[in-house]
């Protein structure tokens, strides 16, 4: 794949334009603007090494890699290059992308921005406001995980590129590309691509069987060719293939197509309605139909960077003119190695959209493009989706733990493990003398869910009542009994669900305990109610009294016979008549506030007691002052 991304490169772009270059062309200098990327690496480093214009040779480093697309080992050489005060157009934008793609998503956004208000290259500079959203967006896709397990296929992966899968229709064979064998390709070092096949012994899992290398017409000791499509009735194949750059210019990629007459496959000829003449095309994928071809290409004309293409294949079984995707899928950044699903859902791949750091799979869904999230992407390179099935198929990475530089990888979607959430509630009588609990059985529970749904259930004999839930819920628990005030509680089932991985069966049930407590009602019994404080010499209702007043006014509303008073006491701190008058004061204000809330007036009296009836007599450390200022209520009638 790495091939393929940096074969149509013109490098004397970034050698003459953009930076001062020194008085004479170097031997780097000249290997790099042929592509030759990995030897022009070693001989700048030797630059480096000897003090000679160190901050370029650094620049030129970092592009090597970046050109190679190895950008997130270009980082420490661009910052290099910046240290040494560099004056290059792209750099601030070049060293942004490495850190990018490095997953440092904060200091990347920083730099994209920073770029995007001083940078002097307009047109990076308009893409670097796009990529500072997509910086700050990334922690997010970092944070989505799918229920998708992904295994190497260790038995045809190799310490070269393996790569962009597809199927052979006649043989069921897994066509593929790989560098694997013949010379080095001097872009990067690593082999030149060819196209191979494998028929697996055991065709579900993937395993056992004989990579061979197809036939010699699709094969070419100096040419790339990769990313093999068929029709669905194995008549004509459509891969992607460079030049070798015995003709003037750099090498590019078009796409070639074969035809199976006669038993055997005619020579590839270029596609040309579909190729460009002054452009790359390359990770071509027919549609389930065969009737649509999709393709990336760098022409013209584009969002910027390589675009996904589509061209459709008429009765006479020529295509028509390229048509663009649109913005909806492309971006200024790279879009390529497109998919479509046996459903027709288009897949493809970007680093133009928010991701993980470089390219990642994403997947169109009703008009909006979705990431697949991790385990399928991962911090390096995820790409050329192959679907087997529904929920199945082969997609290649780059990531770390692989045999080389890219690696095919099996996906398949788990079956969901199912959840069950319960509550295990039980009801319980508090002592008023003792304080202690016991249970009480045979009592009815009123569980209110979403939209008022009720649901009666029954204590047992241990006072235990259980209940199935729905998810992401709240409830509302009642157990009345005459005499007794109201038992409440809530329960909510928002977040309560594990993530997938961490369930440990197919099934599981998630039960969420809960306890009611039944108080009897005693007439004159006083209540204290907790947490109600009050500004200095101020009698206003602060908004952490509120919370608790409002449990008082659900109190009234779930106990409708009773009336109540409620009371305010202060400490012995102050003159006698001023504590009388202000807890008076305060009394008044939170009768006042639970009236607000729709509670009748008859039903609650205000009385401030002042100083008159402390719980602690002769308090003098702080605690025992709180404890004396308090606010209460008691019951002082019951309606039957």
């Amino acid at each position: 794949m790495r091939n393929f991304l940096i074969i149509g490169v013109t490098a004397s772009s970034v050698l003459l334009g953009g930076c001062a270059t020194t008085d004479s062309v170097s031997k780097a200098d000249k290997r790099f603007a042929r592509g030759e990327y990995e030897t022009a690496i070693t001989l700048y480093k030797a630059q480096v090494a000897k003090g000679k214009n160190a901050p370029l040779a650094n620049y030129r480093i970092g592009e090597s890699y970046r050109l190679s697309n190895r950008v997130e080992q270009a980082e420490p050489f661009y910052q290099a290059a910046l240290d040494g005060k560099l004056k290059s157009a792209d750099l601030g934008f070049r060293y942004a992308e490495a850190l990018k793609a490095s997953g440092k998503f904060e200091e990347a956004a920083k730099q994209f921005e920073t770029y995007a208000q001083a940078g002097t290259n307009r047109t990076l500079a308009a893409r670097a406001e796009m990529e500072a959203k997509n910086a700050r967006l990334s922690p997010e896709v970092v944070a989505m995980r799918t229920n998708n397990e992904v295994m190497p296929l260790d038995q045809l992966n190799s310490e070269s590129a393996d790569f962009s899968a597809t199927m052979l229709p006649e043989t069921k064979e897994l066509v593929f590309a790989s560098g694997r064998e013949g010379k080095k390709y001097l872009g990067n070092g690593e082999g030149f691509n060819d196209l191979y096949a494998i028929k697996f012994d055991d065709a579900d899992k993937l395993t056992g069987g004989t990579v061979r290398k197809l036939e010699p017409l699709f094969n070419s000791a100096d040419k790339h060719e990769a990313s093999a499509t068929y029709t669905p009735d194995g008549k004509m194949m459509v891969f992607a293939r460079s030049n070798n750059g015995s003709k003037k210019g750099y090498l590019s990629v078009d796409l070639w197509a074969s035809y199976y007459k006669n038993g055997a496959w005619s020579e590839p000829e270029i596609l040309r309605v579909v190729n460009s003449s002054t452009a790359d095309e390359f990770s071509p994928v027919f549609s389930p139909d065969g009737q649509t071809l999709y393709f990336a290409s760098s022409r013209k004309g584009g969002q910027g960077g390589t675009d996904i293409y589509k061209a459709t294949m008429g009765a006479n079984g020529r295509f028509s003119a390229p048509e663009n995707l649109g913005e909806e899928v492309n971006t200024p950044g790279n879009e390529n190695f497109p998919a479509v699903a046996p459903d027709g859902t288009l897949y493809f791949s970007s680093d133009g959209h928010p991701g993980l750091g470089k390219l990642d799979i994403f997947m169109v869904d009703k008009g909006k493009v979705k990431n697949l999230g991790s385990p399928i992407n991962s911090n390096g390179d995820d790409f050329a989706p192959y679907f087997m099935g529904k929920d199945m198929g082969v997609f290649s990475s780059n990531r770390a733990g692989g045999k080389g530089s890219d690696d095919l990888y099996r996906f398949h979607k788990k079956p969901l493990k199912l959840v069950a959430l319960f509550v295990d509630g039980t009801l319980v009588e508090r002592n008023d003398k003792t304080g202690a609990t016991a249970p009480v059985a045979s009592e009815t529970v009123t569980i209110t869910g979403r939209n008022g749904q009720k649901q009666d259930v029954t204590t047992g004999p241990d006072g235990k009542f259980t209940a199935k839930l729905d998810t992401a819920a709240t409830y509302t628990l009642l157990a009345d009994r005459p005499g007794y005030f109201t038992a409440r509680n809530s329960l909510s089932t928002v977040g309560k669900v594990p993530k997938q991985e961490d369930l440990p069966n197919e099934q599981n049930d998630i039960r969420l305990p809960v306890t009611l407590t039944l108080t009897k009602i005693v007439k004159n019994k006083a209540i204290v109610v907790e947490n109600i404080f009050y500004d200095y010499d101020k009698a206003n209702i602060r908004s952490d009294a509120a919370v608790e007043l409002d449990k008082l006014v659900e109190t009234l509303n779930d106990n409708p016979n009773i009336t109540i008073e409620l009371s305010s006491h202060t400490d012995s701190r102050g003159k006698d008549a001023y504590n009388q008058t202000l807890s008076q004061r305060r009394a008044q204000s939170a009768v006042d506030y639970i009236i607000s809330k729709g509670i009748d007036k008859s039903r609650i009296t205000a009385k401030g007691y002042g100083e008159t009836q402390p719980v602690v007599k002769n308090a003098k450390t702080e605690e025992e002052y709180q404890r004396n200022r308090r606010t209460e209520f008691k019951v002082t009638k019951i309606t039957e």
